[in-house]
């Protein structure tokens, strides 16, 4: 996540200002980046997936900046954003589904015994969200950077750098954040 890094952070700056012709040369940019930390969040999809990681990549880019949330503060701050974008859209179509799965307005019908759908990827992203909100109201630093890693298939040292960690103190948030939602998920789940 290196190339022209100088570049983004200058057409960031440029949009905004409100210079239109920023916007499309930033996705040029950085499409292909976003491209890959979509794909990497549609991995943990379950397979036939209706949202297929360059949809996810025009959702995120259309919410962050057609809908006028350019403020970033640089070129980690944009990915983490775009990160958290893309991870509300995944919720949001778990939340559809699983609305669907639950019934959605459909005749009811009482299933035999040993027909039972075990939860999917969504479900588990569903959890993983539930989970962030109570871990970040204990410690809001050590969510985001769980949010960045999960979600955002950023590496320890580029997540350390967006929330401006020392990598160390990030790998034992890292550690800590893991055992917290693993344990809260037993609890919870």
């Amino acid at each position: 996540m290196l190339r022209g890094v100088g570049r983004v952070t200058e057409l960031l700056e440029a949009l905004q200002k409100g210079d239109a012709g920023a916007s499309e040369e930033l996705l040029a940019l950085v499409y292909q980046e976003l491209r890959q930390m979509a794909s990497q969040m549609m991995a943990r999809e379950v397979p036939g997936h209706t949202l297929q990681a360059t949809a996810l990549v025009h959702e995120a880019w259309l919410r962050m900046v057609a809908g006028g949330q350019a403020g970033w503060s640089g070129r980690a701050h944009f990915f983490a954003a775009a990160a958290e974008a893309m991870r509300r859209i995944l919720v949001e179509a778990a939340r559809r589904r699983r609305a669907q799965k639950r019934g959605g307005g459909a005749e009811h019908v009482e299933l035999e015994e040993g027909l039972a759908v075990e939860p999917g990827p969504s479900e588990e992203v569903l959890a993983v969200h539930e989970a962030l909100d109570e871990l970040a109201r204990e410690d809001p630093v050590s969510a985001e950077l769980v949010k960045l890693r999960y979600f955002g298939g950023l590496t320890m040292e580029e997540a350390a750098s967006v929330l401006g960690l020392p990598l160390r103190t990030a790998e034992r948030r890292w550690t800590y954040a893991r055992a917290w939602l693993r344990r809260w998920m037993e609890v919870e789940g």
